[in-house]
């Protein structure tokens, strides 16, 4: 018996997705310069480090492993790989710019800000999500979105790089 996942694979832009992201972004940016960004790994990072040098934020860039505060490991077999977290900007009354890759539960949100307020206690979170796919858990919604997809239970959306970065639905 064959129980290879035969769902055909559909590559989306990344780059135009990206490019909207930016733009989404821009206001965010204009109006707190000195705000600091923040990846979720991995995909999240990846992202981060593309805005992160779009903008020339003067604030050194971080990153965030939230693998010890995911709660989710037994129902979608998450075999956790906790590594450290890098923030080297005080965050403390600081806008923070939190991106990841795609939203859906809300759950890597809900735990990365555990995993952010660890650090300090920002002035104000900004989310910005290059795939926001619906369907939330928790009462979650970005600031800034590159791209919106309806998409059915079953498809799963997945970012790979970090170079190239590219978006497959399955």
């Amino acid at each position: 018996m064959n129980t290879r996942d035969t769902t055909p694979s559909q590559t989306l832009d990344v780059d135009a997705a990206l490019a909207t992201l930016e733009s989404a972004l821009a206001p965010l940016v204009a109006a707190d310069p000195d705000a600091v960004m923040i990846g979720i790994e991995t995909g999240g990072a990846w992202i981060a480090e593309r805005l992160h040098a779009h903008f020339a934020l003067a604030a050194p860039l971080g990153s965030l492993n939230i693998s010890f505060y995911r709660d989710d490991f037994s129902t979608i077999g998450l075999h956790p790989s906790v590594g450290p977290s890098r923030i080297d900007a005080d965050i403390d009354g600081k806008t923070v710019i939190l991106v990841d890759d795609v939203l859906y539960t809300g759950r890597t949100v809900r735990a990365a800000l555990n995993e952010l307020f660890d650090y300090g206690r920002p002035a104000a979170v900004k989310l910005a999500v290059l795939v926001d796919r619906g369907a939330r858990e928790l009462p979650f919604a970005p600031d800034a979105v590159g791209m919106q997809l309806d998409i059915a239970d079953g498809e799963r959306i997945k970012l790979t790089g970090p170079e190239p970065l590219c978006l497959v639905m399955q």
